[in-house]
């Protein structure tokens, strides 16, 4: 037993929150090798016999600063205490000890590991997020028929609510865990479960919106387009882009440093779920735009999540637990962020299109808004623009301007007289193209 644990009663009482304890099980012929790497590394520890008859002869009880955990098991490796050994590592809150202030001081200042948590940990975490399937499948389809009530209705708060509860965080981080620690299980799984949990969303909220159609549960002839909370996953921008990676470096952060992986989850739930459901609307609905551009939205969203998860994970220093192995993750880790990288950069030329577009379509919006008024002041004072719509057609942006409907305010007994002509004039000099303009005049009275 080291002394140093006795004396440290005595001393003041050292709270964290980044404490663990951990406990081995020392086998046969080890304990003396044990003993001198954590020695070495100067850690408090109690070792006490082992009296069960197993192949284990002591046991190792020590806390550890959080950031101590990964290089002390590898030490302890090194002494001959491999994967297959019982070992515990629990969250302590408090620890009176000497020795351990000046281990805790030590890896403060070693930025190398910072305050994530050890690779054996982050697995762990992993499989608790990674709940069963039938639970997982259940809570999926609760959440995309809330966000599609919520889309149909609207309503924000509701799609907001839908979030909260969607079990969608564990399998997107656990492909990643998987890739850096060389565990093609945890890997597949959590590729398995992303892809069953997007497909479930999908399918339950076609089959509810189709549910609310068929039994006339929503206003007849209701356009979904006309939804701000639907059109708004119509077509989708680069930002999806920044709240995806978001999302999957906010999830990584959250598991190596103790953040709330509920908050979290929400994050991830967002980039996810509402545009699943805005699929299944889509498709009830028989929208094949609203499909294409949410759909582009889901899985622009899932890959850059595992991308940046992926990444932000190596940064973090994240190997296997056999040093052996480091090639072959690093080889999967290369070769799996390319895949990423290349269907990420394919939906990224829709994406860069629609923002294109976007930006094609409000420029010249505004250069015709601007013409149109400066040419009906230029004819007739009294006459005012009420407002303005433009129509643009295409399948590869930028679109054509098709259509400009103006609507214009004039007193009873205004002249109107070649207005139509002059704004038609005026509307094709500044587009370049063929446009088809409509005027329609509204009699407004004047107070």
């Amino acid at each position: 037993m080291c002394d140093d644990l006795t004396l440290a009663l005595i001393s003041p009482v050292r709270e964290t929150t980044a404490v663990r304890l951990v406990q081995v099980m020392i086998p046969a012929g080890k304990r003396a090798a044990v003993v001198r790497a954590l020695d070495d590394q100067g850690v408090d520890y109690v070792v006490t016999d082992e009296t069960s008859g197993r192949e284990y002869t002591a046991v190792a009880t020590f806390p550890l600063p959080t950031a101590a955990v990964e290089p002390v098991l590898e030490r302890l490796r090194e002494a001959g205490i491999d994967e297959r050994t019982y070992t515990v590592i629990v969250a302590a809150e408090t620890v009176i000890s000497r020795r351990f202030e000046a281990l805790e001081d030590e890896y403060e200042e070693n930025a190398e590991y910072g305050d994530r948590i050890s690779r054996e940990e982050l697995q762990a975490k992993a499989d608790d997020l990674a709940s069963g399937l039938g639970t997982y499948v259940l809570m999926t389809v609760i959440s995309a028929v809330i966000a599609t009530a919520g889309l149909l209705l609207d309503s924000p708060a509701t799609v907001v609510g839908s979030m909260v509860i969607a079990p969608l965080i564990g399998p997107a981080m656990s492909a990643a865990i998987g890739t850096v620690v060389d565990d093609e299980t945890l890997f597949r799984r959590g590729v398995r479960m992303q892809v069953i949990g997007v497909g479930v969303a999908v399918v339950a909220a076609t089959a509810f919106a189709f549910a609310l159609r068929s039994l006339a549960l929503v206003p007849p002839g209701l356009n979904p387009l006309e939804l701000a909370e639907v059109s708004e996953r119509l077509a989708p921008n680069v930002l999806v882009l920044v709240v995806a990676i978001g999302a999957g470096i906010a999830g990584i952060v959250s598991l190596i440093t103790g953040v709330s992986a509920t908050l979290v989850g929400v994050m991830i739930a967002v980039a996810l779920i509402p545009p699943a459901a805005a699929v299944g609307i889509g498709i009830a609905f028989t929208i094949p735009r609203l499909v294409l551009g949410a759909g582009v939205i889901v899985a622009v969203n899932v890959l850059s999540i595992n991308l940046s998860a992926l990444i932000m994970l190596w940064y973090e220093g994240y190997r296997p637990q056999r040093w052996f192995r480091e090639e072959e993750a690093r080889a999967a880790f290369v070769k799996r962020a390319a895949v990423l990288v290349a269907a990420i950069a394919v939906l990224s030329v829709f994406l860069g299109g629609v923002t294109y577009e976007s930006y094609v379509a409000s420029t010249t919006e505004a250069e015709i808004h601007t013409a149109v008024g400066d040419e009906l002041a230029a004819l007739d004072a009294e006459v005012e623009l009420v407002s303005l719509d433009v129509e643009r057609i295409g399948m590869i942006p930028p679109l054509e301007t098709e259509r400009v409907v103006v609507t214009v305010g004039a007193p009873p007994g205004t002249t109107v007289e070649g207005i139509a002509e002059a704004l038609d004039r005026r509307i094709e000099a500044v587009t370049g193209e063929d446009v088809r303009v409509e005027v329609r005049i509204m009699r407004i009275e004047r107070a």
